[in-house]
């Protein structure tokens, strides 16, 4: 296994096999995200599944996840930005994107080329949709977004429908969707959901001829039924992470990182490791160099705070976290050499580092953790153990 990291070069290979020459990658598990649709699609009933891949999909690489997560049976997918829509198409994506964030009237051309469905925020952007839906011969949809108290984007009530009245007399344009946001959706006090709810059905009322309507991110979706409508905007449960405060869906991790060891010292009583020696030794230790930094999104507020799992064993991080690079305490784990696997998120043996215990440690969102993981790790996309697809690291 001396050659590039390519397509063919391992393609169908098991995953130990594909993985025995790099120093750090990402394993997405395919079937684990297949079962996940199932799963989160009977327990939402009536409600189309949305599925939201932005922000390279949470990490986890939305142009091979994208498709395969279509043929698990998503019936939409939402991104936040235009390029990510335009990447899922290039990546062969046929099924309904919804854009969620801003666009400016120049996406309107690529946008209705690619079939984008656009939230539309001005009269000025829905004009140049239905220019360019008008040229193409086609009818393009958009969605109008109510802000119900989140005071992110969208329009406050009265505006929402004054802009989709005007938009519904555009030629070449339907207005398809009808949009909000909650949020304290994952609190464990989410009773604001109740007053936003009620602006939105006011705002539904006065709109009644728009057909699609949906509200609910992963947690609202779980917590109240009463806002799926017609479908649900799934993005953390279905990558397999549970938002805080958020039970019933029994739903599987689909991301691991890994990285194989590449130094092992020796250091002594005293002696510190790392910049500016945080830590220093307080008995005989032995030390393992991990080759993933901040660089690849792994957290500098780590150091001296997360652990990771070697030969199924927790080891600790010490000493700051560099770019490229950290290290781990192996004194208490035997016969620790170079090359041995190091789960960073995932499972080894009986015990599972996830996603919000690295959040914990961290200082942040499990969210923020999966989003943060950079292009140059490469990603393997495996099924049972067999690699179906990779992602080569991209600098």
């Amino acid at each position: 296994m001396g050659e590039p990291l390519t397509q063919t070069a391992i393609a169908h290979e098991p995953l130990a096999e594909a993985t025995t020459n790099q120093n750090a990658w990402i394993e997405v598990d395919l079937e684990a995200a297949t079962a996940n649709v199932r799963l989160l699609k009977q327990a939402m009933g009536t409600a189309e599944l949305i599925a939201v891949i932005k922000a390279n999909a949470y990490g986890a690489g939305a142009a091979a996840l994208g498709p395969a997560l279509e043929r698990a049976g998503v019936d939409r997918f939402a991104v936040v930005w235009p390029h990510e829509g335009y990447m899922l198409r290039q990546a062969g994506v046929s099924l309904p994107i919804l854009v969620l964030g801003h666009a400016f009237p120049a996406d309107a051309v690529p946008a209705v080329r690619s079939a984008l469905t656009l939230t539309c925020h001005t009269l000025e952007l829905g004009q140049a949709i239905s220019e360019a839906a008008g040229r193409a011969g086609v009818t393009a949809n958009v969605h109008v977004k109510v802000d119900t108290g989140l005071h992110r984007f969208g329009l406050a009530l009265d505006s929402a429908v004054e802009l989709a009245e005007r938009l519904r007399a555009l030629p070449n344009l339907q207005v398809e969707g009808l949009t909000t946001h909650m949020a304290n959706a994952d609190e464990a006090d989410d009773s604001f959901a109740d007053e936003q709810h009620r602006v939105f059905k006011l705002a539904a009322e006065r709109l009644p001829w728009i057909p699609y309507r949906h509200t609910a991110n992963s947690a609202t979706a779980l917590r109240r039924k009463e806002l799926r409508y017609s479908g649900v905007r799934v993005g953390l449960a279905l990558h397999g992470v549970m938002p805080p405060n958020t039970a019933g869906g029994a739903v599987t991790p689909i991301l691991s990182l890994r990285a194989r060891i590449a130094r092992v010292t020796d250091v002594a009583p005293g002696e510190g490791v790392s910049y500016g020696l945080t830590w220093r030794a307080t008995e005989p230790s032995r030390v393992a160099l991990i080759p993933v930094g901040y660089g690849d999104g792994w957290r500098r507020g780590l150091g001296n705070e997360g652990s990771v799992l070697i030969r199924g064993k927790r080891c600790p991080m010490v000493g700051r976290v560099c770019m490229d690079q950290f290290l781990v305490d192996v004194t208490d784990v035997a016969n620790v050499a170079e090359g041995d696997v190091v789960t960073l998120i995932g499972s080894d043996g009986n015990d599972a580092i996830s996603a919000a215990e690295v959040a914990e440690a961290a200082g942040t969102i499990s969210w923020d953790v999966l989003a943060s993981l950079q292009a140059r790790l490469p990603r393997f996309y495996h099924r049972h153990g067999a690699v179906e697809a990779i992602a080569p690291p991209m600098w």
